[in-house]
């Protein structure tokens, strides 16, 4: 499915950072909840410049949609789609990811870590399989959280957030420690992590100070 064309039917912020994009489907095009895309904007200069983003979309839906977080202060790819309006073409490629679902546990986000849980909770959902799974989100603000309504709607008390940068009343504050996760976590099982690799390191040795098997923890670099 090498550099298959799509438009652009819709491109909208979701958070002050982040672009909600949505575009045609390519006939054939299969991935599973977790799963991620090269991208390439298709313009003058910029074929070349490719980027992974991650399916937000279910894979039965008619439409891809991915939410990106953009770097406007790097010049690069992510400031580029800031420019793009409906109509404009991307170029999707091959299909990638080491994160899928395995069965109920915990999953630890921080910022556009995110991303490849959004397809899995959605699917989840989907088949009325949510059961226990909880979701913790680190971000610095509360203005961060990306899709903060749907999450709280989908997993009610399984949906744990914490701030770094912004005390408010309902949110816990700081960063994740290993009490945090000893607390919040359903059950020291299955856990997903992804996010920046400072925090997916932090996180990685606290639950191994907690004992937990590595084959237990399903991670990807972000």
């Amino acid at each position: 499915m090498k550099n298959e064309p799509v438009k652009i039917k819709i491109i909208e912020h979701n958070t002050h950072d982040v672009l909600r994009i949505v575009t045609h489907k390519p006939k054939g095009l299969d991935f599973t909840p977790g799963q991620a895309t090269e991208i390439f904007i298709d313009k003058e200069g910029w074929q070349n410049e490719g980027r992974p983003f991650t399916f937000t979309c279910l894979p039965n839906e008619d439409h891809l949609e991915f939410m990106i977080k953009t770097y406007p202060s790097h010049e690069g790819v992510t400031n580029e789609l800031l420019k793009l309006k409906e109509g404009d073409t991307l170029i999707v490629n091959d299909i990638f990811g080491a994160i899928a679902y395995k069965g109920e546990g915990t999953f630890i986000a921080g910022g556009a870590g995110i991303t490849p849980f959004i397809s899995i909770f959605r699917n989840l959902k989907a088949h009325n399989k949510l059961g226990n799974n909880r979701l913790i989100f680190a971000n610095k603000r509360k203005k961060d959280i990306i899709l903060e309504e749907e999450f709280k709607e989908m997993l009610g008390n399984n949906f744990i957030n914490i701030l770094s940068d912004e005390k408010t009343e309902n949110y816990d504050y700081g960063r994740i420690s290993e009490s945090f996760i000893q607390e919040n976590a359903n059950v020291l099982k299955l856990f997903y992590v992804c996010g920046p690799p400072p925090m997916m390191d932090a996180v990685k040795k606290q639950l191994e100070q907690l004992k937990v098997d590595k084959d237990k923890i399903v991670t990807e670099e972000f």
